[in-house]
């Protein structure tokens, strides 16, 4: 045995005195729609929601004499550091931007207790970073990196080992979600060869598939921040040791859109709250499914931090994805009638669930914005071919990024 998976091993033994065990479950669902043996990795039922108090178990128990410890996070870094500062009874000290959401920084403050002080400092992450890292220097503790840190990644991988542990054997593949590698790094130590890892990364921060296409970790020019738990402009540069000959057809990015298919269907058929990132690894399993049928294949659910007051926006963005609501800017004459004409278009699936008119004066047209729900995507081509027939004109503006940043 390695030096690494003795020291993943003691780490997982040494956790038992804080946390126990995630679950491992087989998903019969997921199972039957993919002819394969599907697990899920429960890491969305740890005592905060997430994996990341792994890492900062691991790295805090290594630092006996550290009192004071340092960390910028706006999520779940900041929950695992907050839990194992009160636990250990250590001093942490917290760098959240300015726009971390209010249901966030309670929980940090409700794990931490009077262990922790936050600090609200940036509208954007890199600002409130470079602030942590400036305040640890001249006060002297210690800057607990969410992934960029040996004992980090060294405690992420502790997953691997309950996973073979609770399965009796390795699995045949293994899907983790990737963010800034700490957590796929470490799993992919400490199973090596023996099973195929796949990494899922959202389009919209997919650092690790452009860390392997130059060769060493760049950072991206934008980052969609939706998948908050796994959206990182760049791969850290440790992480990416471990994982710099990873083959490209074994990084899957996935839509953010997707993301929220699966994240509704696991809340109302499975009864499971997932954050969008606790997400990635199960919707990826539709990328591999010729891959997979008849293997016994582990899926990640890296994190459960997920605010309901977003789940309008994930249905929302759901529907447009399945090609269930589209929006579209109609140009609708001025005159008597015209909106009633308009209406007798729709079918019987149909349903308007926006609708905002501008009448203008000595115009002969109006703008008007229009969103229309359906039970079935075929329906839009049959509603369009009517519109045509009836000679309005119209702009499906469902997949326009910057004038849905504005009207949707």
């Amino acid at each position: 045995m390695s030096d690494f998976s003795t020291q993943a091993r003691a780490a997982e033994q040494a956790m038992r005195d804080v946390f126990p065990t995630t679950p491992l479950q087989r998903n019969a669902l997921l199972s039957d729609r993919f002819g394969a043996e599907i697990y899920l990795k429960r890491e969305d039922l740890s005592p905060v929601r997430s994996y990341k108090i792994r890492g900062a178990f691991n790295a805090m128990r290594k630092q006996p004499d550290q009192d004071l410890f340092v960390c910028a996070s706006a999520g779940n870094h900041a929950q695992g550091m907050a839990y194992m500062c009160r636990e250990l009874g250590k001093r942490g000290v917290i760098f959240m931007p300015v726009t971390t959401p209010q249901q966030k920084i309670q929980k940090t403050r409700m794990f931490g207790g009077d262990s922790v002080e936050i600090h609200l400092v940036g509208d954007y992450f890199d600002d409130t970073l470079a602030a942590a890292q400036q305040w640890c220097a001249e006060e002297g503790g210690h800057f607990l990196s969410p992934f960029d840190d040996a004992d980090v990644i060294e405690g992420q991988s502790s997953i691997a080992v309950e996973i073979e542990a609770q399965l009796g054997h390795a699995p045949d593949h293994v899907i983790l979600p990737v963010g800034g590698g700490g957590m796929s790094s470490g799993v992919k130590r400490w199973f090596g060869d023996r099973v195929h890892c796949l990494f899922a990364e959202p389009s919209g921060g997919a650092c690790l598939r452009a860390a392997l296409a130059s060769g060493a970790p760049v950072a991206l020019d934008h980052v969609d921040t939706f998948v908050d738990g796994a959206a990182v402009g760049r791969i850290g540069a440790q992480p990416f040791e471990i994982l710099k000959d990873v083959p490209l057809p074994d990084v899957l990015s996935i839509d953010e859109d997707r993301i929220c298919t699966t994240m509704l269907e696991m809340l109302n058929v499975e009864g499971v709250v997932l954050e969008p990132a606790g997400a990635l690894a199960i919707e990826a399993l539709k990328d591999v499914r010729s891959w997979i049928r008849g293997k016994t294949v582990v899926c990640l659910t890296s994190g459960g931090n997920f605010d309901f007051e977003r789940l309008p926006e994930v249905k929302e963005r759901a529907q447009r994805y399945m090609g269930l609501k589209k929006y579209f800017l109609l140009r609708l004459p001025q005159r008597p009638g015209a909106l009633k004409e308009f209406l007798g278009i729709l079918g019987p699936d149909d349903d308007i669930a926006r609708f905002e008119y501008m009448k203008k004066s000595a115009r002969n047209f109006g703008s008007v914005l229009i969103g229309i729900e359906t039970k079935q995507p075929e329906n839009f081509a049959d509603l369009y071919a009517r519109l045509d027939a009836a000679g309005f004109a119209y702009t499906d503006i469902t997949k326009d990024e910057t004038l849905a940043q504005f009207v949707i």
